[in-house]
């Protein structure tokens, strides 16, 4: 973003989600580590040293004394652990630059990676921060939490509970899974495997530190039965309700904790899947002999399904709930709320988080077997 900047016409720019100003009058000023946070955790952005906003929220360059002297401190105040947590920059991150005829000093910060993040500053992380429109705002608990769990080298995903073994599994959903997967890719060669090797095959089980098989953390999300992907994620709920009067709660619904079925999330998907394709109009077309009942519509349905699935994170408060309204669909998680309105539009209310990895054959038409990537 700093090449795109014009320095020479600064008053045509405004403080946005990328873009700070900071006068710098009396040297560094204390406000420039949580920008540096914020943009770190963010996307990433610009601070700009020796200017000032205008009344009308445009920019006005002033000038550095000595920015010399400032880029030195900045420097040195990265580098201190006891201030910043990690220093991200390279060396052209920080210039000193003309505007007309004031000095001013560029900060370009680039957004932290999954494993450098959370950035926080004075060695808490009650002090971690995130950007949002012109402002730096410290992030809740929750959200810094997530952060440290994704940015560990393994993906959560891949973790492997060595509290438990494969009795955990449903092997009913195995079963089924493994006939889908007959169909979908007929001859695979792990179609004869026996059901434990086929499971460390797709990364449901893995290798842990005690040289035994158990199941990963995406292994019991997917085959597990209720009862015992509770006993890692305390709070995970799946629920589908169909309300097609309003003068009732839900008119028909679907949800883990039942008792009646696994309660996992390859069951939930197929049978909400179900449900929601028997809701959904389909025209009669024919290509060809074959009559296709396949519509966007039903396409844009499974894709939200999935990403909620996908996307949510399973350690978090809140669970998974799919609303199936008159004219629209919702699914909500903790990270994601995608609506399917009416007039077919698929919106996508905030960006989620990939927490765990999934596939299941024609769920997800990608080429990927295995449940992590």
């Amino acid at each position: 973003m700093a090449t795109a900047l014009d320095f020479d016409s600064l008053n045509n720019y405004k403080e946005n989600n990328r873009l700070e100003a900071k006068k710098a009058a009396g040297g560094l000023p204390k406000s420039i580590w949580a920008t540096y946070s914020a943009f770190a955790n963010t996307d990433g952005g610009v601070i700009l040293l020796g200017v000032e906003e205008n009344s009308d929220k445009t920019l006005n360059p002033i000038g550095l004394v000595n920015p010399e002297k400032l880029v030195t401190d900045f420097w040195n105040t990265v580098n201190n652990r006891k201030k910043v947590n990690i220093n991200i920059l390279a060396n052209d991150n920080v210039k000193i630059a003309d505007a007309g005829e004031k000095r001013i000093i560029v900060i370009t910060v680039p957004r932290a990676s999954r494993t450098e993040r959370p950035v926080y500053i004075d060695n808490h992380l009650d002090n971690t921060f995130r950007r949002n429109n012109e402002g730096d705002y410290r992030c809740p608990k929750e959200e810094v939490l997530t952060t440290l769990r994704d940015n560990a080298v393994k993906t959560q995903d891949m973790l492997v509970l060595e509290n438990m073994d494969h009795s955990v599994f449903n092997y009913e959903t195995v079963g089924t899974y493994r006939n889908r997967m007959k169909i979908t890719r007929p001859d695979h060669v792990w179609e004869g495997l026996p059901h434990d090797e086929f499971l460390y095959k797709l990364g449901a089980v893995g290798l842990g530190d005690d040289k035994e098989r158990h199941p990963t953390a995406a292994g019991l999300l997917m085959f597990g039965n209720d009862y015992e992907i509770v006993r890692e994620y305390g709070n995970y709920f799946l629920d589908y309700q169909e309300q097609f009067d309003v003068d009732v709660r839900w008119t028909d619904r679907i949800y883990s904790s039942t008792g009646e079925w696994s309660g996992n999330i390859c069951d939930f998907y197929f049978k909400v899947i179900n449900r929601l394709s028997q809701t959904l109009k389909t025209p009669f077309k024919l290509v060809g002999d074959t009559r296709i009942d396949d519509t966007p519509v039903h396409k844009a349905v499974r894709e939200a399904l999935v990403n909620c699935l996908i996307n949510s994170d399973y350690y978090g408060r809140c669970g998974l709930v799919v609303k199936r309204k008159l004219n629209e669909i919702t699914f909500e998680n903790v990270t994601r709320r995608v609506k399917i309105a009416a007039s077919d539009r698929l919106k996508q209310d905030m960006a989620g988080r990939r927490t765990t990895r999934i596939n299941l054959n024609d769920m997800d038409q990608s080429e990927t077997t295995r449940i992590h990537q």
